[in-house]
């Protein structure tokens, strides 16, 4: 009877520590996140042809989403997660709220391929609404793929329809990307272990606190791409 009344604290203890490391865990794949969509922005802030001056003093918005598989075999499937994040009334960038995009599509295709994909927003209030639950690209909400080129004599059509335009850069068998049905959607999960809280993407967007060194630099990286 004394060795069970010991085994309990002892039960407790190592339960509360197992709990303890998951959650850390958990929130360091989120972190990693942050840190690899800072390397896409940092990256894109590097090519010669990226997206052009005129368009991102405009953007109200952006999610980023690292190493995207888009695979398929007559019938292709695209699944990525990532962060997305707007500006505030002074230009200012928001924290990230995590975001998962799904998509499905058909055709010739064959083999895998690794996307790191930026989507451009014009409008705050679109990711703002991403809280009341998933959208879809080029369904309930325009998008195209976007023009390139730094200068602002470059070729774009930002001022037309579409409210997103997207940007990919490319690595594996295929050689383009279609975001047609895709479907965007906040991922909770990932935001409540980061943040420790329940706020939805708009509440994360105005209110929530972080003092994440990986916040701190993605934020500085896409203030970078406007200089």
């Amino acid at each position: 009877m004394e060795t069970i009344k010991l085994f309990k604290p002892v039960t407790a203890v190592l339960t509360a520590a197992v709990m303890l490391f998951s959650s850390a865990t958990v929130q360091d794949k989120q972190t990693d996140k942050v840190q690899d969509a800072t390397a896409v922005v940092r990256d894109f802030g590097k090519m010669q042809e990226s997206i052009p001056q005129q368009l991102l003093e405009v953007t109200q918005g952006i999610i980023i989403i690292p190493k995207m598989i888009n695979a398929g075999l007559v019938v292709g499937g695209k699944r990525g997660k990532g962060v997305a994040m707007v500006k505030d009334a002074d230009g200012k960038w928001s924290n990230p709220a995590f975001v998962t995009l799904t998509g499905g599509s058909f055709g010739l295709q064959a083999g895998v391929q690794s996307v790191d994909l930026v989507l451009i927003f014009k409008k705050r209030a679109t990711l703002n609404n991403i809280g009341k639950g998933s959208f879809t690209l080029g369904g309930d909400i325009s998008v195209a793929a976007g023009p390139v080129g730094r200068s602002s004599t470059a070729n774009t059509d930002y001022k037309l329809e579409a409210e997103v335009y997207s940007y990919s850069r490319s690595r594996g068998l295929f050689a383009g990307i279609s975001l047609n049905g895709a479907s965007l959607s906040v991922d909770e999960k990932a935001n409540k272990a980061f943040y420790d809280n329940d706020n939805s993407a708009k509440e994360i967007f105005i209110s929530s606190k972080t003092t994440s060194a990986s916040v701190t630099d993605l934020k500085a990286a896409l203030s970078a791409l406007y200089k």
